[in-house]
């Protein structure tokens, strides 16, 4: 249990005079609260997020090191970091912390849409159980929901197995790392390799193909690579050992062990219903549900399903080589279903 919690969050536009204008994006895995970093292209006066008509809210995940309570923080009933004691977080607790921040902070009347892609879609459908569904557990003043509509973007209704696994072998390379046993802010090494893994993830052999095809880098003064064997600099070797000295500077070992932990806590179904389809089918706000053709990591079927079971919803599809990245780099069609999706709505 965290004795205290802090979440950062920055806002873009101003609240109307109903208090019902809030729009909130959910960041995923490694991203954070500063929206126009990361999905700039969408946000100001008349594109997607248009701050002429939203109040935009982006909160940094709870365990993020990008400014809320995480494991590099300070435990006040200690005085020491909390470092791997910091305590299992849940989609649920990050959810139900934001919504308290809006109703409590903000003083929002309710939430026009949520929106997010990867672990921020997974936010999104559990803000819409969590405050989409009459007499739930946040409603308005009349007992409808607080929550008006959602996008969630390239996840599912529960992590899968796959996506368990996937994370696990992530965080087997940073328990492997020597430093993990005794100063793990320091397995360094091993978060490189991880964040090599969900390079891959989240990409498509075409993709990489056509960016790295079996190309070698050769440096400026120095022989030629060899053809192949381990002296051999292949382009996209030097892509993922850049991709990997690069995100030490920004994330550590523990945050990213936690956040995966976190990821893999997400089930709607938990504790609500014997399913998940039982859950979606109780959600009564709409819902535009993107996915992405060539997402090997959180798969198109998984998009379909929750359309599926989910009463009032529709499924847009995203047509890119780009995996389950798309939902950042194809932001031209990301914003014009959003767009279309919020103008259509109350």
């Amino acid at each position: 249990v965290l004795p205290k919690a802090e979440l950062r969050y920055q806002t873009y536009g101003e609240l109307n005079e109903a208090k019902d204008n809030v729009v909130v994006v959910c960041h995923a895995l490694t991203g954070n609260a500063s929206l126009h970093s990361w999905w700039g292209s969408l946000l100001g006066e008349d594109k997607a997020f248009d701050t002429s008509k939203y109040l935009i809210l982006c909160c940094n995940i709870l365990g993020s090191c990008y400014g809320s309570t995480n494991p590099q923080s300070t435990n006040p009933e200690t005085g020491e970091v909390y470092g791997k004691d910091f305590p299992d977080v849940s989609v649920k607790d990050t959810v139900r912390l934001q919504l308290q921040l809006i109703q409590e902070r903000l003083g929002a009347s309710s939430i026009k849409s949520v929106i997010g892609g990867s672990f921020g879609g997974m936010q999104s459908m559990e803000f819409a159980v969590q405050g989409g569904i009459s007499g739930g557990e946040f409603v308005k003043d009349d007992g409808s929901p607080f929550v008006r509509s959602v996008i969630p973007i390239a996840c599912g209704a529960a992590h899968t197995a796959w996506q368990i696994a996937i994370s696990e072998v992530q965080r087997q390379a940073i328990y492997a790392d020597p430093n993990w046993e005794n100063d793990p802010f320091n397995a360094t090494k091993g978060l490189e390799v991880a964040r090599q893994m969900g390079m891959i993830s989240y990409r498509t052999p075409q993709g990489y193909q056509g960016k790295f095809n079996r190309d070698l880098r050769n440096k400026e003064g120095k022989p030629p690579s060899p053809l192949y064997g381990s002296n051999a600099l292949w382009q996209v070797k030097s892509y993922l050992e850049y991709q990997g000295i690069k995100f030490i500077d920004r994330f550590d070992p523990i945050t990213y062990v936690k956040l995966t932990e976190q990821m893999d806590s997400h089930d709607i179904a938990r504790g609500r219903g014997a399913s998940v389809a039982e859950v979606l089918k109780k959600i009564e706000i709409p819902a535009c549900v993107l996915g992405i053709d060539s997402d090997v990591l959180y798969a198109l079927p998984e998009q379909e399903e929750i359309v599926k079971h989910m009463p009032n919803s529709e499924l847009k599809v995203i047509h890119s080589n780009e995996g389950h990245d798309g939902f950042l780099l194809e932001q031209d069609q990301v914003g014009r279903y959003i767009s279309d999706f919020l103008n259509k709505i109350n």
